[in-house]
């Protein structure tokens, strides 16, 4: 997730370099290649950490997902780094040449546009390739989008189920998210602000209304703001104001409730869902998901005609 760095004023007296925060003496970085994956803030750069800050001012080289915004941050903080691309788009290619350097004696950081690397940003096949070549890597924790939002949402946490970003197609979106239903564990995922009314029409039309939300939005940035709510009352929070759809997303769902697990209902909607996928016609596939699943054929029938409209087989059911 990309931080906008224009932040809330810093009122902050930058530390020396290259100090170890538990002891007080001088980090010194081993002359080895090794590799630093660095946690950058996800909006305030003051949450930038004081061993983040020396370590990115003393390797050799910053392997960064988007230079030109990572370059913000380091003059921010007065550090003059080479850097060097690592995406989505080219990271086969680059984590073999970075190993090369790590084997050679180069400490190299990885840093992503914002938060902890390697979690919902590029950066784990570099890591899994160091491990398998015996480069040592080393974490300096920090921000991370996902833990913030965990901490202020007020659900039990355990088991945490994340998915990062959904689909960006809706069919593709509703096929990751009907699975879900059953879960009991806290499901935690990314949004963007030009999918968010999408994203939220699924969670409303696939998940139970009384499921608790937790909407997390521009964390640690200026405008900054966290409702909690209902899936039943979503909508008509979004509608309340504009400016609620702007900014980056941080959506933090309930999981299911003992009773939910066991509800022919659901787990009708669920199977009726993968029947349709495979182009039966509504009330083909609401016949054969009551058969399974024991729930009511009808109701399964209106669910479906109501989500996704009317078909050339409506007039023939009931």
């Amino acid at each position: 997730m990309r931080p906008n760095l224009v932040t809330k004023e810093l009122n902050l007296t930058l530390p020396p370099l290259n100090i170890d925060i538990s002891s007080g003496q001088a980090e010194a970085l081993p002359a080895v290649g090794t590799l630093y994956i660095v946690a950058t803030p996800i909006g305030n750069l003051s949450d930038l950490s004081p061993r983040g800050r020396a370590i990115l001012a003393e390797v050799d080289l910053i392997a960064a997902e988007d230079t030109r915004h990572s370059s913000g941050l380091l003059q921010h903080f007065g550090i003059h780094a080479q850097m060097v691309a690592l995406h989505e788009h080219n990271e086969t290619q680059q984590s073999v040449q970075l190993i090369s350097q790590l084997q050679a004696g180069k400490r190299i950081a990885l840093i992503s546009d914002a938060g902890t690397p390697a979690i919902s940003d590029p950066g784990s096949r570099l890591v899994a390739l160091a491990h398998t070549h015996h480069v040592p890597v080393v974490t300096i924790p920090g921000p991370s989008a996902l833990t913030a939002a965990l901490s202020i949402s007020g659900l039990s946490a355990l088991p945490v189920h994340f998915h990062g970003f959904m689909p960006p197609k809706a069919k593709a979106r509703r096929q990751t998210l009907e699975p879900l239903v059953h879960s009991h564990g806290t499901l935690v995922f990314y949004e963007a602000p030009h999918r968010i009314e999408e994203m939220v029409e699924d969670l409303v039309a696939i998940f139970p209304a009384s499921r608790a939300l937790i909407i997390c939005r521009e964390l640690t940035k200026r405008f900054e703001s966290v409702h909690r709510c209902t899936l039943a009352g979503v909508k008509t929070w979004f509608a309340g104001d504009p400016d609620r759809l702007r900014g980056e997303f941080v959506l933090v769902l309930e999981g299911a409730a003992e009773n939910e697990r066991t509800d022919p209902l659901i787990e009708g909607r669920r199977v009726l869902e993968i029947l349709l996928a495979s182009s039966l016609s509504i009330s083909e596939a609401a016949r054969a998901a009551a058969k399974i699943t024991g729930a009511n054929r009808s109701d399964l029938y209106h669910w479906a005609l109501q989500k996704h409209g009317p078909t050339d087989d409506s007039e023939n059911a009931s």
